[in-house]
């Protein structure tokens, strides 16, 4: 099957085209027809399958084939909105309805967190056709009356699982009850958890349903291997890794944003130009570290699980788990970084003593044994006891009635995410 084959629009086309792409993935062939019959849509997809333009694509399809221009309608307020759960992911979806349409009279605008409110207010009064925001943010302009939700067509729930797990939930309710009854309603999210089904069986009406691959599976174009170590030899492992393999454009994750920050600084020191994303760091640090990686500028971008969702990098070769996560679904998401599109990567894992229990989580979740490669000089020494885990600063003793180690529900309200709109005519 090819783009030209699923009835798009000629201008969407030559933008496809201009891209480089002829051939749909599999989410794209099943979500596109989907889409523009006007049914609600439930999209189980891992990140790399392709699913934001999955989406973007027959939504710029449905809009231009309907009174969009700008001189034809009264109204300025927005038909489209698309909800994401932090501001990488908002960018990324706003380029990508940028690239796509750009042969289109068709605005678009991204509203997040993290940035002055009053450019994304000005953006707002000229008018707006496709809105994608974070929740903390637009329920801001809702209530400074910035923003009117009353003529939406077309409601995304960009990675529900991602929104569930950042205790998203109540903003998302508040936001879909101030939403028009009649509307279309697409999910997309990687795990199709009984709090997701929950969620859909109030959202969605009669939808199509598209799975384009087995839960919690890895990329089959993605090699992963681990390399079994001591703790303090990882650092200089890392870098004998980038010295000897001369690698270019490596993802590499840490656990903590401490602990990004000081790993970004062991890489530079080494000659390897790094920067580190995370929460804590400002919209501004953060978009220009992304910039200069995707430009090539970085030949390593360390970041957090939580502020490398939404990173989208065409034929990023490489992920490095410079430290395993703690949850072992959270290692799919990191891999899936590469291996995007049919395109090949590498994954490796730097694993201690004390990180082995992980380990045997994630084999036991993506049901396979990772390949083990040593390294010689920082083979993992047989004499090596595992560290001792030491509660976070701060953190509150077990309290009675709740099994140690197990998590205290999460509060609602995560941290708002987010960067000020781009637009287009």
């Amino acid at each position: 099957m090819q783009f030209t084959d699923l009835g798009l629009k000629a201008e969407i086309l030559r933008a496809v085209s201009e891209q480089g792409y002829d051939t749909p993935t599999p989410i794209q062939q099943q979500a596109i027809p989907a889409v523009m019959t006007g049914r609600d849509l439930m999209a189980t997809a891992q990140t790399g399958t392709g699913k934001t333009a999955g989406f973007t694509l027959p939504i710029l399809h449905r809009l231009a084939s309907g009174p969009n221009d700008r001189l034809t309608r009264v109204s300025k307020t927005p038909r489209v909105l698309v909800l994401t759960p932090t501001r990488e992911l908002a960018i990324q979806v706003e380029e990508s309805v940028r690239t796509y349409g750009k042969h289109l009279p068709i605005n678009s605008l991204a509203v997040f967190g993290g940035v002055g409110i009053n450019p994304q207010i000005a953006n707002l009064r000229r008018g707006v056709d496709i809105l994608v925001a974070t929740p903390g943010r637009l329920l801001d302009h809702v209530q400074q009356r910035t923003v009117d939700l009353s003529a939406i067509e077309i409601f995304v729930l960009d990675e529900a699982d991602r929104m569930l797990d950042m205790g998203f939930i109540r903003d998302i309710r508040k936001i879909i009850a101030l939403l028009p009854k009649q509307r279309q309603n697409l999910m997309f999210s990687a795990t199709f958890s009984p709090e997701i089904r929950e969620l859909a069986g109030g959202l969605l009406h009669n939808p199509a349903s598209v799975d384009v691959a087995a839960r919690n599976t890895a990329a089959e174009t993605v090699t992963q291997r681990v390399i079994e170590t001591d703790r303090e030899k990882k650092k200089e492992l890392l870098c004998h890794l980038f010295e000897t393999r001369g690698w270019h454009q490596v993802l590499v994750f840490a656990r903590t944003k401490h602990g990004a920050d000081a790993l970004a600084r062991t890489l530079d020191k080494a000659g390897i130009k790094s920067a580190a994303i995370h929460g804590d760091k400002s919209q501004g640090a953060r978009t220009r570290a992304l910039t200069d990686f995707k430009d090539g500028k970085l030949v390593a971008l360390v970041a957090t699980d939580i502020a490398a969702r939404g990173i989208d990098i065409d034929a990023l070769p490489y992920v490095i788990n410079y430290e395993l996560p703690n949850v072992a679904e959270d290692y799919v998401h990191r891999i899936g970084r590469t291996g995007r599109a049919g395109m090949e990567g590498e994954a490796i894992s730097l694993v201690c003593h004390d990180e082995r229990p992980n380990l045997r989580d994630i084999e036991k979740l993506i049901k396979r044994s990772l390949e083990r490669v040593v390294i010689p000089g920082f083979e993992q020494s047989a004499t090596a006891a595992p560290r001792p885990v030491q509660p976070p600063r701060g953190a509150r003793k077990p309290q009675p009635g709740r099994p140690q180690g197990q998590k205290a529900p999460q509060k609602p309200g995560g941290p708002q995410q987010h960067r000020s709109g781009s637009r287009h005519r």
